[in-house]
């Protein structure tokens, strides 16, 4: 059916525009085109099927995703956090193209998981300040896209919600079950550790941190590790690694 492969060019749009935003700092300028192209096929792909709620969604989630893309690095390249970034630097007009498209979507009443993610991103989006954001509707709709699509990496995104409304260690006892299937992915032990250190325990965040720099994907990665570390050395909750003997 028409619909199965609006689907599939739908998800192959998406690895476009995850290709490029998880990219590099270094490489972000070059990089950016990637997220341009793909939010220029899913508008296309929003004229052929003009009253499918997903493709609302996905093409809403690009938008409001691109919208950060000039705070998400600062002048040296560093990685910023969604939670630390100069929100007076997101393209409003591109925010308020990708709400329009949520509200519009959801009318429709045909929830799906590009919908949902594309609500998630909406709440980052209308908060003016990071500790506006409304963690406990974002921590709900984590849970509705648990059941739409189940994955260790969803759960992850819920746990930070989770650390926000109920606490780190409510959290950490949340992802603990996934380092199994997360054993190689960078942003399971930068979360765990961040969790750790929150719970004043210094040095099993260490480690975590450790297996994050080792697993890091871009120097911006590591160099944003290596960051929590310094900050752990500087607060005394853990000791500098020992320098082996020659």
């Amino acid at each position: 059916s028409s619909h199965s492969g609006a689907r599939a060019v739908a998800a192959m749009v998406y690895l476009v525009f995850n290709e490029g935003y998880s990219t590099n700092s270094g490489e972000a300028p070059a990089r950016a085109p990637l997220c341009e192209e793909a939010i220029r096929l899913a508008r296309l792909l929003l004229r052929l099927f003009q009253t499918e709620a997903e493709i609302m969604g996905l093409t809403a989630l690009l938008l409001l995703q691109h919208a950060r893309a000039p705070a998400r690095f600062d002048e040296s390249g560093e990685i910023v956090l969604l939670e630390d970034q100069d929100r007076s630097l997101w393209s409003r007009k591109m925010i308020d193209e990708g709400l329009a498209l949520v509200d519009k979507a959801l009318r429709h009443r045909k929830p799906g998981p590009y919908q949902v993610q594309a609500a998630i991103a909406a709440l980052h989006a209308r908060a003016e300040r990071a500790e506006d954001t409304d963690w406990n509707e974002i921590d709900l709709l984590y849970r509705l896209l648990e059941q739409m699509q189940p994955s260790p990496v969803v759960t992850l995104n819920r746990a930070v919600a989770v650390s926000k409304v109920r606490g780190p260690a409510e959290a950490l006892a949340m992802i603990e079950p996934l380092e199994e299937r997360l054993s190689g992915y960078f942003h399971f032990f930068g979360l765990k550790g961040g969790l750790l250190m929150q719970l004043d325990r210094g040095d099993e965040a260490r480690v975590a941190f450790d297996r994050a720099i080792a697993l890091a994907n871009t120097a911006a990665e590591a160099a944003h590790i290596r960051m929590h570390i310094d900050r752990l050395i500087r607060d005394g909750a853990v000791r500098p690694a020992a320098k082996k003997a020659n």
